[in-house]
């Protein structure tokens, strides 16, 4: 059986699921911007891919490790990528194989930065919710870094979400240069119904880009 298990230490707040026929891969995770590493659909993802063999671990990004609640700062963003930049590096001495990195809306946000700036890091994003732009502004776009992007993509995006439509979201792949794949999930909004919509697509999808 999967193990889950309290994860700690080098500024890392966790929870890391071993699984019982390891691939020898691993996933990094972070949370959006009003949740943290126990958001519900974190959960159910972690345990997708867990049961696909690989390590995850799902982490607490350091402005969530400083306060409980409320929102991250904008000029905190660097710390919080260097956060997620530890816990890649923490999962390598648990999982050999390849490392791939995502998260909910800020943190797949922060996820896709981080990938832009050292493309060696990741194999490849998993990006939940992808906040195109703030509701009701679709011309505030959080895409410039998008053509810096070399590893593959896989968004998966409800249907109902403020931050974007379906539509938005393929216009704005589209400036991504690398593979990348866009799941629908029909009816749901930024909290992609507390992860229950079709897991194994996602699993599908992301493990054909570290092949």
């Amino acid at each position: 059986m999967p193990v889950t298990e309290p994860f700690g230490g080098r500024g890392l707040h966790g929870v890391l699921h071993r699984p019982d026929r390891p691939s020898g891969d691993g996933l990094v995770l972070a949370h959006g911007a009003g949740g943290s590493c126990n958001a519900p659909v974190l959960v159910a993802t972690a345990e997708a891919f867990c049961g696909a063999g690989l390590a995850v671990l799902r982490i607490d990004l350091p402005f969530r490790q400083r306060r409980p609640r409320g929102p991250p700062s904008p000029h905190a963003a660097a710390e919080d990528r260097d956060g997620l930049r530890r816990a890649v590096t923490a999962l390598r001495e648990i999982a050999s194989g390849r490392i791939c990195l995502g998260g909910h809306s800020y943190g797949g946000r922060q996820a896709t930065m981080l990938a832009a700036e050292e493309p060696a890091l990741a194999a490849a994003l998993l990006l939940l919710s992808y906040p195109l732009h703030p509701p009701n502004k679709p011309d505030v776009l959080r895409t410039k870094h998008f053509p810096q992007l070399r590893v593959g993509c896989v968004f998966v995006h409800g249907t109902n979400d403020p931050f974007g439509t379906i539509d938005e979201m393929r216009e704005a792949i589209a400036l991504i240069t690398a593979p990348t794949t866009l799941i629908a999930v029909a009816g749901a909004g930024h909290d992609l119904k507390r992860g229950r919509f079709d897991r194994q697509a996602a699993v599908h999808s992301l493990l054909s880009f570290r092949s």
